[in-house]
């Protein structure tokens, strides 16, 4: 295959993982720059580039031609000698770094938005147990499904990092065209935000199936958006941070948009569907899943009130009923609005 020219400037990127928004961002980064896609299942990635499609995570969306898929880890890493992107789940974080240990790696971002079960960790903080902090790593996230990036339809996300050159190079690789990429030294605020709003999709999702209508899914939104900023800032986020794209914006985004998976759990919930059944049907990982236990504990931990966060771990660990669990909100003593820290 003819290898596909690039304008000056162009980057090698790598991007490790080939799920649905790993494949979305590469090919977005691919209409610039020299990237690699690599899976680690070598038979759906060569079933992939014969296809120039993937199939199975996000069907419909040819390749553009920049863009090279390979099963090949070595490979993958000599071939992002300027970016590599880890586009796995919370879950797969710390395999991932285990496999980079001992190379050299240039600067990393991932993509993976919760806290890792058992833990209680967020990927910043997994990336420095497992790499130390000689890689300059950080956050790529905001309000993002990757069916419509793939189509080439406008998106913001924001890159958050410690290292101020590896925010410019994010943004120098990926801003233009329809994708806008702001910058945050605001680590801990953008991870919050991120892990969070799916455990409130679930919410949401949850609400809307049992046809609570427009005003409460407003409600638990808004109220939502003040448990994020609550336990963000205990950790030591910005409050600023949770009013902008990885804050308010994921959090509307994940709790109206039809194509939000940790939504449809909660549908599927109300329907009075079991559990497995929804994951299984839904055929991609629901972070919010595993992301409501970790963050029950750790708001328990931190004597952070989160009632929305602990009622859908209820529904979702401990055979609370989906009416039960809304009731129990609704019946909360009254309180002014802003009597807590937000």
């Amino acid at each position: 295959m003819a290898h596909h020219q690039h304008a000056a400037g162009a980057r090698r990127i790598s991007v490790l993982g080939a799920g649905a928004w790993g494949t979305a961002v590469a090919m977005a980064l691919a209409a610039r720059h020299d990237v690699l896609l690599w899976g680690r299942n070598s038979a759906a990635m060569h079933e992939m580039a014969a296809a120039r499609d993937n199939l199975h995570y996000l069907p419909g969306h040819p390749f553009p031609p920049g863009l090279t898929i390979g099963a090949d880890f070595d490979a993958a890493l000599a071939h992002g000698s300027d970016l590599l992107i880890a586009a796995c789940p919370v879950a797969g974080l710390r395999p991932l770094l285990e496999q980079l240990k001992g190379r050299a790696i240039p600067k990393l971002v991932w993509l993976c938005k919760g806290f890792e079960y058992g833990t209680g960790l967020l990927p910043h903080q997994i990336m420095r147990e497992v790499l130390g902090d000689s890689v300059p790593g950080g956050a790529l996230s905001g309000p993002s499904f990757a069916q419509e990036v793939a189509r080439g339809l406008p998106c913001a996300l924001t890159i958050a990092s410690s290292s101020a050159e590896l925010r410019d190079c994010v943004v120098a690789a990926m801003h233009g065209g329809n994708v806008r990429v702001y910058s945050s030294a605001d680590l801990v605020g953008v991870e919050v935000g991120g892990a969070v709003k799916n455990v409130l999709a679930i919410a949401t999702g949850v609400a809307d199936g049992l046809g609570l209508g427009l005003n409460a899914r407003a409600a638990l939104i808004t109220r939502g958006l003040a448990e994020i900023t609550r336990l963000g800032t205990a950790l030591g986020g910005q409050v600023e941070t949770f009013m902008g794209l990885t804050g308010m914006g994921d959090l509307i985004l994940t709790c109206t948009g039809d194509l939000s998976r940790n939504r449809r759990v909660g549908l599927g919930l109300a329907q009075g569907k079991a559990l497995d059944t929804i994951v299984n049907e839904l055929g991609h990982v629901a972070e919010g899943v595993p992301c409501a236990k970790a963050v029950r504990d750790l708001a328990a931990r931190l004597g952070v009130d989160m009632p929305i966060t602990n009622a859908v771990a209820g529904v979702l660990f401990d055979g609370d009923q989906p009416q039960a669990m809304v009731a129990k909100l609704l019946a909360r003593d009254p309180r002014g609005e802003a009597s807590l820290p937000i």
